[in-house]
């Protein structure tokens, strides 16, 4: 099989400007349109005799149908020579594998292969991830149901709704969901308001390595919490270490701490829920800092004064019973 670049320089100009595209018009335009008998002994002479002339007559009597469909994909992000270009390797390929014996007519199967290279082109063009041209008509469909679906039901529509609306199962909805956002994807590299160029990292965040910022503050929010189980009971602060794994270790179970400390399952838990309460009062107190930098808790403030009254040994006297 003649590659189709090689047999597509040696058949026809190429229209790389638009004044080549108007002189690549006009000569296409004197070849003249064959005839549906034509057509089939050009394929017949093509598949038993590998006849290149005939390979060469059948596309340039099809060219001006690389026109037509060209335009319908113009203004998408290729000029119209490229398109029409890219369309003609797509009519070389249909030349090749016509067989006249299905009874279509050449322009009806030449279509789907011309169609297919120019969008294959323009995906390649204009975005950044590739998409196969196939996804591309079931892109189309995704978001003319959903636009349907939106107008009668005034709301989007769930995924299962869409699955059965466009005919798919859901795991595939799911592929061409995906798709879609990559064909949305900018296709120009995004800017830092200094107008340097964003780095990959600042795009991608990798899942497999902590946040620095993140481990500085939990190692801030972990010194402070250890600093603040120095302020409560020893027993009380020893539990919550290894309930929680703040001694270096795994954290423990109930029953693992109890046989450790000595104490009942019940009896743990009880204790470290009255420990969490104390730390939560001390998190939310004015003065946690003061315990902190004093290891105990301060003073409790002093009593209000009393109330004036009745002098002492006035009005009722308490009973003391024997």
């Amino acid at each position: 099989m003649t590659h189709p670049r090689v047999f597509r320089n040696a058949v026809m100009p190429r229209p790389s400007t638009q004044s080549d595209l108007h002189v690549y018009m006009k000569q296409i335009n004197e070849v003249a349109l064959l005839t549906p008998e034509e057509e089939k002994t050009l394929g017949w002479r093509i598949i038993n005799d590998d006849d290149q002339g005939a390979k060469e007559h059948m596309i340039k009597a099809n060219l001006r149908l690389v026109i037509a469909i060209s335009k319908n994909y113009a203004h998408r992000g290729l000029a119209l020579a490229d398109l029409v270009e890219e369309g003609n390797i797509g009519l070389i390929r249909a030349v090749e594998g016509f067989d006249p014996a299905q009874g279509a007519r050449f322009s009806t199967y030449a279509s789907w292969w011309i169609k297919q290279a120019i969008k294959r082109t323009l995906i390649n063009a204009v975005q950044p991830i590739h998409i196969p041209a196939y996804m591309v008509e079931l892109i189309a469909r995704y978001k003319q149901m959903q636009r349907k679906f939106e107008e009668e039901h005034a709301r989007q529509p769930s995924l299962h709704e869409l699955s059965e609306l466009m005919g798919i199962p859901p795991k595939k909805l799911e592929i061409v969901k995906r798709a879609v956002k990559a064909r949305n994807t900018p296709t120009q590299a995004p800017t830092k308001d200094d107008g340097e160029g964003v780095d990959f990292s600042d795009l991608f965040q990798d899942h497999r390595t902590p946040d620095p910022e993140r481990k500085v503050t939990d190692r801030e929010d972990l010194g402070y919490i250890l600093k603040l189980l120095d302020s409560i009971d020893q027993r009380d602060a020893r539990v919550l270490r290894l309930r929680f794994g703040l001694e270096g270790q795994e954290p423990l179970t109930l029953k693992q701490i109890g046989e450790t400390v000595g104490l009942t399952r019940e009896r743990v838990r009880q204790i470290a829920e009255e420990a969490l309460k104390k730390l939560h009062a001390r998190l939310t107190d004015d003065r946690p800092s003061q315990w902190i930098r004093e290891g105990s808790e301060p003073e409790p403030p002093q009593a209000p004064a009393k109330r004036r009254g009745r002098p002492p040994g006035s009005g009722r006297k308490r009973v003391v019973e024997d």
